[in-house]
C-alpha cells in the first residue's frame, strides 16, 4: 500500500483557491503564477486518484453483471480494466517517491560523448534522440541551451532544460555514464565497438534560491554560436562561457540571440550544478563513512545498451533489463527510472 491523503491535499485546495481570490493576488504577478501552478499540481493529482476510484467502481460494477448474466464476453473487458487500474497505481506509486527537495523542478541535462572520436559522438546524439522521445511522451517541454555538433558525425556535447513537474525528480536517475557496444558504423572492418558518453542531471534553480558567487569567483568568455541560429547568433560572440574558479564547473549557454539572456542562463546553471556539488559532498560525508559513497567517474558506467552480439539494455545499479534496446532508443526507459527510485526506499 502507499500513502495518499486525499483530505489533505482538498484541504490545500482549499486554502490555495482563498488566497487566489484575494484582491491584491496578481499584484505580484511571479508569486501568484507559483500559487496557481502549486493548485494546479494539487488538482491533477486529486483528479488522478478520482479516476481511478471511478475505473474500480466500473469494473466492479461489470464483474457483478457478468455475474448475474454469466455472460463471459464481458472478461477481456474486466481484464483490460484491472490492467489499466494496476498501471495508473504503479504511476501515482512511484510520484510518491518523488519527494526530496528539488524533484518537482525542471531538469537541466547534459550529455558529453566520450573518447573515441565519431562513435562517441553518434552515441551522445543517440541518447540525445532517446531523451527526446522519452520528454514527447511525458509531455515535457524540451530547450536547448548550448550544444556543439561535430561536422562530420554525432555531436561532441548538448545541454537541455526540460521542463514540467517532476522532470529533475525523474532525470536524476540518469546521472552517470552510459555504454554502448555495436558493431560501428564507422569501421569498415565490420568490428564490434565500446563507446561512452556521460549525463549529468542538476535541477533547475529558483531565483529566489540564495546562492552567493563572488565576481572574482567567475571567468566568463564570449564567444560566437556553433549550432544553428540564424545570421545573428552565428556571427556575433553572443555565447557565453562560465568558468567557476574554486570548484572548476565550466558551463555555457548559446540558445539566445542576446548575450546577456545567454550570460543570465548560464549563471542559472552554475548556479544550480553548485547546489547539487554540495548536495554530493554532504551526502558524501554520510555514506563516506561507510564506504558507500562512488562519484560519477568514466567507465562507471550506470547502464550498458547492447546492439551486439545479443539485444540487451542493463541497468547495473538495479539489475533491470529490457531486451527491445529499439525500444529504449525510442524513449521507453520508464522501467529503469521507476526501478532505480524504488531502489532508493529500500
Amino acid at each position: 500500500m502507499f500513502l495518499f491523503d486525499i483530505e489533505g491535499l482538498e484541504g490545500k485546495i482549499e486554502k490555495l483557491e482563498e488566497k487566489m481570490a484575494k484582491q491584491d493576488f496578481w499584484n505580484d504577478h511571479k508569486k501568484a503564477q507559483k500559487v496557481a501552478q502549486e493548485l494546479k499540481n494539487i488538482k491533477d493529482k486529486v483528479k488522478e486518484y478520482r479516476d481511478i476510484i471511478n475505473e474500480i467502481e466500473d469494473a466492479q460494477v461489470l464483474l457483478e453483471l457478468a455475474q448475474e448474466e454469466e455472460d463471459l464476453s464481458l472478461i477481456d473487458e474486466i481484464k483490460k480494466t484491472i490492467n489499466s487500474i494496476e498501471e495508473k497505481v504503479n504511476d501515482i506509486r512511484i510520484k510518491t517517491l518523488l519527494n526530496e527537495e528539488y524533484d518537482k523542478n525542471n531538469a537541466i541535462l547534459s550529455i558529453h560523448s566520450g573518447a573515441g572520436g565519431l562513435e562517441a559522438q553518434d552515441w551522445a546524439q543517440m541518447l540525445l534522440r532517446m531523451y527526446r522521445r522519452w520528454c514527447e511522451r511525458k509531455g515535457y517541454d524540451i530547450q536547448v541551451l548550448d550544444i556543439l555538433p561535430d561536422p562530420e558525425a554525432g555531436i561532441k556535447s548538448v545541454t537541455l532544460l526540460v521542463k514540467g513537474l517532476n522532470a529533475y525528480g525523474y532525470l536524476k536517475s540518469e546521472k552517470g555514464v552510459h555504454r554502448l557496444v555495436r558493431i560501428s558504423p564507422f569501421d569498415s572492418s565490420g568490428r564490434r565497438h565500446t563507446s561512452f558518453a556521460s549525463v549529468d542531471v542538476v535541477p533547475e534553480i529558483e531565483d529566489e534560491v540564495d546562492i552567493e558567487i563572488a565576481p572574482n569567483e567567475i571567468r566568463i568568455d564570449t564567444y560566437r554560436a556553433s549550432g544553428a541560429g540564424g545570421q545573428h547568433v552565428n556571427k556575433t560572440e553572443s555565447a557565453v562561457r562560465i568558468t567557476h574558479i574554486p570548484t572548476g564547473i565550466v558551463v555555457q549557454c548559446q540558445n539566445e540571440r542576446s548575450q546577456h539572456s545567454n550570460k543570465a542562463t548560464a549563471m542559472k546553471i552554475l548556479k544550480a550544478k553548485l547546489v547539487e556539488l554540495e548536495r554530493l559532498k554532504q551526502k558524501e560525508k554520510i555514506e563516506g563513512l561507510q564506504g558507500e559513497y562512488n562519484q560519477i567517474a568514466w567507465g562507471s558506467q550506470i547502464r550498458s545498451y547492447i546492439f551486439h552480439p545479443y539485444n540487451l539494455v542493463k541497468d547495473h545499479r538495479t539489475g533491470a533489463e529490457v531486451g527491445n534496446v529499439n525500444s529504449v532508443m525510442d524513449g521507453d526507459i520508464d522501467l529503469f527510472i521507476n526501478e532505480y527510485l524504488k531502489s532508493k526506499t529500500r
